[in-house]
């Protein structure tokens, strides 16, 4: 169950000729892609591009009627390597998934995939979620596309543009023969507008079709001497035909006057932003008319030196606006002008930071910086000063009033309980070498569980920790999701292991779904999927493999058994790799699923109950160990009246999802017996209520009796 439904958006897909569609940026994509005529379509989900592969999913219907083939990739590499069906044959195809990570993963195929180069449209879409948004390490896909040679389109974020680029990319695809990416930045993934439809149109060659009459050409496989000439071809013909066809379509914007003597060049992801700072300086218009002219690089690889030095000369000076390092625009255009000794001076990284996301209070520093050297005239008299007025009140420093909060586990998550078990271990063998993996189960590295320190890429987790694995006094232990498991974990890091007869612990957490991403169904999944297989089980997946150590636990929250389970891992005498399997469904997809039908249900007089957790305050001792070994986000603390008191005990909010781990951590660790569950009951019968009331009336004469029966040293 993904965390966004798309299924009623979807329909909009269907619209026609002259119609107008409103809506996201993703949805806005997938309908270009089908006006295109693609052929086939697939991907791998990653934030903050996983809603396209959502709407994709939703829209596998639509696709189907069109005889459009659509797969959902088990990673970002076999997504990539899904495009060779443009290499042979005259069919345009798209994959999507997050760059740069997504790239990284599907280098090797997108590698041999330029090298060969195509004979239809290939477009990867990436996800560019660079800056302090991001999930990754922060880089670039730009350098990826200069090395391997794959144009890279970044559109002005409006919906018009977005379908623009779709379609002129398949098309430069097609003029060059080589595959192209396009980087749609989170803002433009779900930045809202409006466009004018076109029908849908079914492939000209269908996958179907081409399976039944194969080509194949020899001088397009990636082996020498082929790859030789490839290279050449690369220079001698696709360059100069990519380069053609962007001139001659006029891909990349001018606005603004011709004659200003100073110039902005910019990403085509960056129009918005760069406009917005020229309209706080009053040198731009609501509707975008600049008094500064404007270069925009909607190709922001290759990079036209005609059209650049007819933008350059006659001006004294232009911006580069380039987010993210190192600089590569900035260097090329350089170059350019000193080939072509062109006077004009250029700035870029002197005014905006080297590193970082260009954010609109950055963006307004930079160009005013820049105009306020190079053209202060076009700047009012209090702009021109250097340190200029600002009437914005003073930014406060949050660090003093608020206290840091690491990111977590949603309420009542079961990953929580395992590490709960693993630190219960630790305390008693010692601390471990842990390494984690990509996924929800990371956060156990921050505080308050603070297991596992490094992150080597998705299902990596095991096998970095190869270096720790030959035997010795402590056994490592790798954590791998079941998201990481499937995308590169099952052959990468068990096989690895298995092959290499490592005496590690591995702990694969199995929640039913990849969580991280957005909740999408992966092989191992529990639910029921029309269009794909699931309910494989990764115990048998392992063993297929060669591991012959395997224990299963179904139900993480019992965290006893779980600490059994990792201490017997930990000490037993058997020296291969050791694989714990701890499946408990994620809480995030489950009341996605369930929290409707229980709100209808009691909507409708049903009688439903809903199980919550409390804190005996008489009992709590106060030392807040059930904080520390849980770290659930409902439980808090609660100071008390009795002055006798002076500690605050924990306290059970009402965001409680009745998950038990706060009880089970307390018995497991023998904290103080203070924990316990009540069921709430809706839509009581009358028995109930009646019974209720008896046990309410009762409580008050007990309560009644223990109050006249204590002393009360109040009076005289």
């Amino acid at each position: 169950m993904a965390e966004r439904s798309f299924a009623r958006e979807v329909q909009k897909l269907r619209l026609g000729d002259g119609e107008i569609f409103e809506g996201e940026g993703i949805l806005a994509i997938t309908k270009a892609l089908l006006e295109c005529g693609v052929g086939y379509v697939g991907g791998y989900q990653g934030a903050p591009i996983s809603h396209l592969m959502d709407v994709l999913s939703d829209a596998e219907d639509i696709l189907g009627e069109l005889g459009v083939r659509f797969e959902a990739n088990a990673s970002e590499a076999a997504a990539a390597a899904m495009l060779a069906a443009s290499v042979h044959y005259p069919i345009r195809g798209a994959v999507t998934f997050k760059g740069a990570v997504g790239v990284n993963v599907a280098s090797d195929a997108l590698a041999n995939l330029t090298s060969a180069g195509v004979s239809g449209g290939a477009l990867i879409i990436v996800g560019e979620d660079y800056g302090e948004g991001s999930s990754i390490m922060q880089e670039r896909t730009h350098p990826f596309a200069m090395k391997s040679q794959f144009w890279l389109l970044d559109p002005r974020p409006n919906l018009p543009s977005i379908v623009a680029s779709v379609e002129r990319g398949f098309e430069l695809s097609e003029a060059s023969g080589t595959p192209v990416m396009m980087m749609v930045r989170i803002r433009t993934c779900h930045v809202t507008g409006t466009f004018k439809t076109r029908r849908n149109k079914r492939p000209p060659l269908s996958v179907r079709e081409a399976l039944a009459n194969p080509r194949r050409e020899y001088s397009r496989v990636v082996l020498p001497p082929m790859t030789y000439a490839q290279e050449q071809d690369k220079i001698r013909t696709r360059w100069p035909a990519a380069e053609r066809f962007i001139l001659e379509n006029k891909l990349n914007e001018f606005f603004g006057p011709e004659d200003s003597r100073i110039g902005i060049v910019l990403q085509g992801g960056m129009y918005n932003g760069v406009v917005r700072a020229l309209q706080r300086l009053g040198l731009a218009d609501m509707a975008g008319e600049s008094k500064v002219s404007l270069y925009v690089l909607n190709v922001t690889y290759p990079l036209l030196s005609e059209e650049w030095i007819r933008f350059a000369s006659g001006k004294t000076a232009v911006l580069v606006v380039e987010e993210g390092q190192p600089e590569f625009i900035e260097q090329a255009l350089a170059s350019m002008l000193y080939k072509e000794n062109c006077a004009t001076s250029l700035h870029g990284k002197d005014y905006f930071p080297m590193a970082g996301e260009y954010t609109g209070q950055v963006m307004l520093d930079a160009v005013a910086g820049f105009i306020r050297s190079a053209a202060p005239e076009m700047l009012s008299d209090r702009q021109r000063a250097p340190n200029m007025a600002d009437d914005r009140p003073p930014v406060p420093d949050l660090s003093k009033v608020v206290p840091i909060r690491p990111p977590g586990f949603c309420t009542g998550c079961p990953e929580r309980p395992i590490f709960a078990a693993l630190k219960l271990v630790e305390n008693e063998l010692g601390s471990h070498q842990i390494s984690g993996d990509i996924g929800c189960h990371l956060f156990a590295a921050l505080p308050p569980f603070e297991i596992g320190g490094t992150t080597m890429g998705y299902g990596l987790g095991p096998a970095s920790n190869a270096a720790f694995d030959g035997g010795g006094e402590k056994r490592s232990i790798a954590i791998l999701g079941d998201g990481g498991f499937w995308h590169n974990g099952l052959s990468s890091s068990i096989g690895n292991a298995v092959f290499n007869k490592s005496d590690s612990v591995i702990l694969i957490v199995d929640n039913f779904y990849s969580a991280a991403t957005g909740g999408q169904d992966i092989p191992s999944s529990r639910a029921g999927n029309a269009s794909k297989s699931t309910n494989h089980s990764i115990a048998q997946a392992v063993k297929g493999v060669g591991v012959e150590w395997v224990r299963e636990i179904d139900h993480t929250y019992d965290v006893g058994r779980m600490r059994d389970i990792l201490k017997e891992a930990l000490t037993t005498d058997y020296a291969g790799p050791k694989v714990v399997v701890a499946s408990s469904e994620c809480m995030l997809n489950r009341e996605r699923r369930e929290k409707p039908k229980r709100e209808a249900a009691i909507k409708n007089g049903a009688r439903v109950e809903k199980p919550r957790f409390g804190v005996d305050e008489d009992i709590c001792t106060g030392d807040h160990a059930c904080i520390r070994l849980s770290g659930c986000p409902s439980l808090s603390l609660k100071k008390l009246a009795d002055p006798l008191r002076d500690d605050p005990v924990a306290s059970i909010d009402r965001f409680c999802v009745g998950c038990g781990n706060c009880g089970e951590v307390a018995d497991a660790a023998v904290l103080c017996p203070s924990f316990y569950r009540t069921d709430v009951v809706c839509n009581p019968s009358g028995y109930e209520v009646f019974l209720s009331g008896i046990r309410q009336a009762l409580i008050r004469k007990l309560q009644d009796f223990r109050a006249r029966r204590r002393l009360d040293f109040g009076r005289a």
